[in-house]
This record gives structure tokens, sequence and C-alpha cells, in this order.
């Protein structure tokens, strides 16, 4: 239903006839069109409109493109006002005719009068002009608000295809670090990497996933590492949602910062640790990742794709209505990002 009254306001034609509705019963209340007893009073004020509004026309094609494209509201002015005159002494001249005499259309003496033509052009023009150029406007706007959103479509989509090949490259460096150590396990850590690349590709097409599946694949995620980094590292994933079924999220959205945060933090051989909170509580998503910083790193391999893809995702997708803070600190690196989730309908 909604989609259906869009497209009838997005229509242009449709908009053509609100303004010309609008506008005809202003002119019929102003004359008392309930007083009229034959149809030739109402066809001699159905005339009387189609000048007012052919006047109204003429200003929209021929003036109004003075002031909105070469930008000269002076001259505007002036041959808007001369062309007021013009068509006020056509009308007041119309109405001295002598068929006018037998129909009730402007038989007082103030309806005859030029000063009241005058006001009928002038009160016509504006009611007339005024919704045609809102209506201009909302066009303009909205033909810039779907570019704006096509855009960002096809960034986000770039943006995507840069951070897939990112996660699986990551994903591939695990698996291959937890087959050197433990080849035994490594026929049921392909199906856990299987897995995680069938919802890749599934999520990859979508805007938005459940937020239900997004968290299954994180947990998926930090039980792969966890087989990867075994017991030098103290891993805690801590996940409180009020709803899971009613929320909704970009895919991937958040992997980026709990890559990060293993890549990082377990690249040493001592003790080290990874904390990862997620809370959503009223829509309002919370998530705090914690990692140790090792004072004997070993080298690793980063492109730094994942993080800074992660960000622009965020502002194509949030814009300034998110909060994320990054902190590094001597022994530890903080990951902090608020953001509220939309709910399914």
């Amino acid at each position: 239903m909604n989609e259906k009254f869009d497209s009838i306001v997005d229509n242009k034609w449709w908009q053509e006839i609100a303004v010309v509705a609008f506008s005809f019963t202003i002119y019929t209340l102003k004359n008392d069109w309930m007083l009229f007893s034959s149809m030739a009073s109402i066809l001699m004020g159905i005339f009387f409109y189609l000048i007012l509004y052919l006047h109204a026309q003429f200003n929209r094609f021929f003036l109004l493109p003075i002031l909105f494209k070469t930008r000269r509201p002076v001259t505007y002015i002036l041959l808007t006002l001369f062309g007021v005159v013009v068509f006020s002494i056509v009308l007041y001249e119309i109405t001295t005719l002598d068929m006018f005499n037998n129909c009730r259309l402007y038989q007082n003496s103030h309806q005859r009068s030029y000063v009241y033509q005058l006001a009928s052009v002038l009160g016509t023009l504006v009611c007339i002009l005024s919704p045609i150029i809102v209506f201009k406007f909302y066009r303009i706007h909205k033909r810039r608000t779907d570019e704006a959103l096509l855009f960002n479509q096809m960034q986000l989509n770039s943006l995507k295809g840069q951070l897939n090949p990112h996660f699986l490259f990551n994903t591939f460096n695990t698996l291959y670090g937890i087959s050197l150590e433990f080849p035994d396990r490594t026929p049921d850590l392909i199906m856990k990497v299987s897995q995680l690349m069938r919802y890749q590709l599934e999520s990859n097409s979508k805007q938005c996933v459940s937020l239900e599946d997004e968290l299954e694949f994180i947990n998926s995620y930090v039980q792969l590492e966890k087989e990867r980094v075994g017991y030098r590292c103290d891993v805690t994933y801590d996940c409180k949602i009020d709803n899971e079924n009613a929320y909704k999220i970009s895919p991937m959205l958040l992997i980026a910062f709990i890559e990060n945060a293993f890549k990082h933090g377990t690249c040493a051989i001592e003790k080290c640790f990874v904390r990862i909170f997620i809370t959503v509580e009223k829509g309002d998503l919370h998530l705090h990742v914690v990692n140790s910083i090792p004072t004997k790193k070993t080298d690793v391999v980063s492109t730094k794709i994942g993080l800074k893809n992660t960000i622009e995702r965020l502002n194509l997708i949030y814009g300034k209505n998110y909060k994320l803070d990054i902190q590094e600190e001597k022994n530890t690196y903080i990951v902090d990002l608020k953001l509220q989730l939309k709910k399914f309908v």
C-alpha cells in the first residue's frame, strides 16, 4: 500500500492533477459557484479559470527559468508583474462584454472592477505556482537522494568485495596454522571453515541479515580461533541479547574488529588474552573487544583492509549515528562500538 501511494505521489501527472484540483477549488470558492443556476455561468467560470491557468503556465515555462537557471530575480519579478497587469486587463475587458449580462458570474460591482481582476490573476498565480515549485524541489531532492543511495550501495558492494577476500585470507591463515600443529583435527576444521564460507557467500548479496545468524557466524569464528591459539591464549566470548530474532544488521560488520583482536593479540608465544563482549538492549548494540599487546611480537601479515573498510561501511550505513572508540594502551588494545540496530518489520 505504501509503495502504491509513493508511486502516485512521485508521478508527475498526478502532481499536475493535484495542482489543478487545488487551484480550481480555491477559484470556485472565491466566486461562490454554489449560487450558479445555469450551465452558461458554469462554462463561463471554467473559461475564466483556463485563462488564469494559462497565465500561470506561461509564467512557469517562460519566466521561472529566468529565476532558477539564469539567476536573475529582478528580471523575473519585473516580467511577472508585467504579465499580471496584461492578463488583468484582458480579464477586465472580457467582463465588460455583453455575454456576461445573462450569467451570474461577476455580477457584483466589485467583481467587475480592475482591482478584483488584478487580485484574481495574482492570487491564482500564487495558488498554482506554489505547489508546482514545491513538487519541483521535491522531485529534485528525491532524485538526489536516490542517486546518493545508489552511490552508497555501489560503495558498500565495493567494500564488501574487498572485505570478503580479506576475511578468506585470514581464515585460511588460521586453518594453515592449526594444520601444522594438529594435523589430525584438520578435516573437522575444514568443515567449520566451509560453513563460514557458505555464510559469507550467502550474506554477500543481502543488505541485512538477522542478528541471530550474524552472532552464530561470529561464534563459529571464535571457536575456530580457539582451536588455533590453544592453551596459550585466554579467550572470553560473552553475548547477551534481549531478543535476537527482533533485529537485523549489515552482514559481516563486526567480524573485522574480532579478527583484528586475534591477529594482533595472539602473535606471540607468551600468554595473551582476547575478550569479546556483545550486548544488545532495546536495539542498542554494544561491542567491546579487548586484546593483549605482546611485548615480543612476531611478524604478522596484514593487508590493513578489513578495519579500514569496516569503518567506511559504518560511515555509509550509519553516518554520524554510531560511536566507535579505539584505544591502544601500553599492554592492551580496546575497541568500543555502539550503534542502533534496525528491527525486522
